[in-house]
């Protein structure tokens, strides 16, 4: 794959309107408010998976509507004192599938807990959380991007960025977290569910968005016919009607707006060859974003970043501010 977009010092300086809706922060404040209305009831099992040398627990927690979301949570064995703890959110269409994915956090020390998506869990990666259908949802293309579309308070979004919020608050609520040393993280999906956490948690200190997706949906969509954003466009073949109605929404849920709220330091990625989360719409995010701020540029890349190459990155970006 070529350049598509916009030229690199284009792109370096790239920072749209976000035509935000005018109750975005009260259309938030009441959305959390709701959620925690009911106990977190945090949970723990002990699960044994055959690792020596970290103690892996089965969790659950109270998200959105107080339902039931899983995770996992692991940390080192044989630890002293509160650790710092990664909240590590998962791309499109996975689950939380097994521990034995997200090993390289807790084995550099940190403690890792790890949000099932609910609803999802059927395409890469195996999930245990279903997504109960809000009443009133309307009708929508195969996957999640439409999902309730027509109006914000029924958006599938709505309730997996609360989601993400609680999970920092069960993480905190486990004795041998530092609920002072929060860090969030996720590619593509759950880069955009990163940047979501941090606009809405001030209990996050560190952020690092992979190749982040959800930012800048009406761009993405007109530039690119790769999916998951091809699941807006393929709605709105059917729905002509509903444009405007479909934009209105999603402007409630654009990682440009929660960029704009964030004070964590943070580390972005982008490929600037990337057809699923096109260049310049990580960088419409990263150029809105209010805290400390730095991106790792992969120029030949597309949809993979970094690779391991950013997994290296930020481990060494983390040991700088919290070494264990």
């Amino acid at each position: 794959m070529a350049f598509f977009d916009f030229p690199y010092e284009e792109l370096v300086a790239y920072k749209p309107p976000r035509n935000e809706p005018g109750d975005f922060d009260a259309f938030w404040q009441e959305t959390l408010a709701e959620a925690r209305a009911h106990p977190l009831h945090p949970r723990f099992e002990p699960y044994d998976i055959g690792l020596k040398t970290l103690d892996v627990s089965d969790a659950t927690f109270a998200g959105y509507g107080g339902q039931d979301i899983k995770g996992w949570l692991m940390l080192p064995r044989g630890r002293a004192g509160k650790l710092p703890c990664v909240v590590e959110y998962i791309g499109y269409g996975g689950g939380r599938g097994s521990p034995l994915n997200y090993l390289t956090w807790p084995c550099a020390g940190y403690a890792t807990f790890v949000m099932d998506t609910r609803g999802q869990g059927s395409t890469w990666q195996p999930g245990d959380t279903p997504d109960p259908e809000p009443e009133g949802a309307n009708p929508q293309h195969p996957g999640f991007m439409t999902r309730g579309v027509l109006n914000p308070r029924t958006y599938y979004y709505r309730r997996v960025f609360t989601d993400a919020v609680r999970a920092i608050e069960a993480a905190q609520s486990f004795e041998g977290v530092d609920a002072a040393r929060i860090a969030v993280t996720g590619g593509s999906q759950g880069g955009g569910i990163t940047l979501a956490a941090a606009g809405l948690s001030a209990e996050v200190k560190v952020a690092m968005p992979d190749v982040p997706f959800l930012c800048h949906y009406r761009r993405a969509t007109q530039i690119v016919d790769t999916y998951p954003y091809q699941e807006i466009g393929n709605f709105l073949k059917v729905h002509r009607e509903k444009v405007e109605t479909v934009f209105r929404t999603l402007a409630y849920f654009d990682g440009m707006s929660f960029a704009a709220r964030a004070r964590a330091k943070a580390l972005f990625s982008v490929g600037l060859m990337d057809t699923t989360c096109p260049p310049s719409t990580v960088y419409a995010a990263y150029n809105h974003y209010a805290g400390p701020k730095e991106i790792r540029i992969y120029e030949y890349n597309n949809h993979e970043g970094g690779g391991t190459l950013q997994s290296e990155a930020k481990l060494k970006f983390l040991q700088a501010l919290w070494p264990v």
